[in-house]
């Protein structure tokens, strides 16, 4: 038995249309693994961005209070040494002495209020660091598109259909009887419309 050229070219194309529909779907998955692998490199960049951040805050921290404590120090051996040099000299704490011990104070004050400016400085930087890493993940990161195989259905299904109508037409510009043609001169020109 012969298969006419028309039912066997409508055939390839719908095998055609179906490697071509699992190929894209394929590809789809593909794009959807690599969209979630992006989305968790970004994540894990932040997190790692993030806990550097901190450290460098908690170090920064750190290291003033340091400076804080031993100012204090300093600060204090200086004063020691002082009442104690103005006692042993016979010298009383009057008003210039009192003078130079109360600069010992301010100089003191000054150093740790420079000290926690720096710190608030360094804390508002991390804190714009913070939205930044964000940002940075949000920029990183990818819409996540999930496959659709209705959709690429539908159109290797418009594809198979557009080959077999291209066909019909290619018929009826050759002079040549379409299918519909054919069954409409089977039943004596008569179209059979089903009952409702």
């Amino acid at each position: 038995m012969c298969v006419p050229p028309q039912v066997a070219l409508v055939a390839l194309s719908a095998g055609s249309s179906y490697l071509q529909f699992q190929q894209q779907k394929k590809a789809q998955k593909d794009a959807q693994a690599q969209q979630i692998r992006q989305n968790e490199i970004a994540k894990k960049n932040a997190l790692q961005r993030y806990a550097s951040e901190q450290l460098k805050i908690r170090q920064v921290a750190k290291q003033s209070s340091q400076k804080g404590f031993e100012a204090t120090l300093r600060a204090r051996k200086a004063r020691a040494e002082f009442v104690t040099t103005a006692g042993s000299s016979g010298i009383a704490l009057s008003g210039s002495t009192n003078a130079l011990l109360a600069d010992f104070y301010r100089t003191e004050g000054n150093y740790k209020a420079s000290l926690a400016r720096n710190l608030d400085i360094n804390i508002s930087q991390f804190e714009r660091n913070l939205e930044a890493i964000q940002f940075g993940q949000e920029a990183q990161s990818t819409y996540v598109q999930p496959p659709n195989p209705t959709l690429l259905f539908a159109s290797a299904v418009g594809n198979v259909a557009n080959t077999y109508y291209g066909i019909e037409m290619q018929k009826q510009n050759m002079g040549l009887m379409t299918n519909s043609q054919k069954k409409s001169y089977s039943t004596g020109g008569k179209v059979y419309n089903p009952p409702k």
